[in-house]
């Protein structure tokens, strides 16, 4: 069984959950893994770094929900019989295992990635979700990347969408749900600072 101390955070698209982990991750001086953990799916695919990024947390729509590696994108340790699987399917696994390997390895901070499912064995894991209203979200991903008020609501609504299929698609859990989570916080309601705050004396009281 693990017994390092990790925080797992899911949270909806603009709701501020990176800024929370890496803010967290800061002030604990324990590494925090997100987008990181693409690029190591990727080595380790011997793939591109866009590949793997075009499958992490998606619906995998189109051409992509039955894209599987071709023999040039592997490294010759992993041509087998798995080059045949959806490379959705490799991308997960591949990461919840290293995902493993490095929750055993020391306390750390995961972001998204259903890490809060792919270690539910770890005794030690606290597993948040992070929300906020819709107008700051529309407002914090609108500045973000400089869109429209419209457009940065679609973003948000394709996004959200995607990412609620990909954890309860490989869970059996529902996304943002209480029952699938230990603590829900409102950004808008207690704001990154207050919210980290609380995470902090948590993570050092549990």
């Amino acid at each position: 069984m693990m017994k390092n101390r990790v925080v797992t955070i899911g949270r909806e698209f603009g709701s501020g959950g990176h800024e929370i982990g890496n803010l967290l991750a800061t002030r604990l001086n324990i590494p925090l893994y997100d987008n990181n953990l693409v690029r190591m799916v990727a080595k380790k695919l011997d793939i591109t770094e866009a590949t793997a990024q075009a499958v992490d947390e998606t619906t995998l729509n189109g051409f992509l929900k039955g894209f599987v590696l071709s023999p040039l994108e592997y490294s010759a340790s992993m041509r087998n019989e798995e080059n045949t699987r959806p490379l959705s399917d490799q991308v997960y696994e591949l990461q919840s295992e290293i995902i493993r390997k490095l929750a055993m390895r020391g306390p750390c901070v995961f972001v998204g990635r259903c890490a809060d499912f792919v270690l539910m064995d770890c005794a030690e894991c606290i597993n948040i979700f992070i929300c906020a209203d819709i107008d700051d979200r529309i407002r914090r991903i609108a500045k973000r990347y400089d869109l429209s008020e419209k457009k940065a609501a679609d973003k948000i609504k394709k996004m959200d969408r995607e990412r609620r299929y990909y954890y309860e698609s490989r869970t059996g859990l529902y996304w943002g749900d209480i029952d699938s989570h230990e603590m829900l916080f409102n950004v808008s309601r207690l704001g990154v600072e207050r919210t980290v705050d609380i995470l902090e004396a948590i993570y050092r009281m549990k």
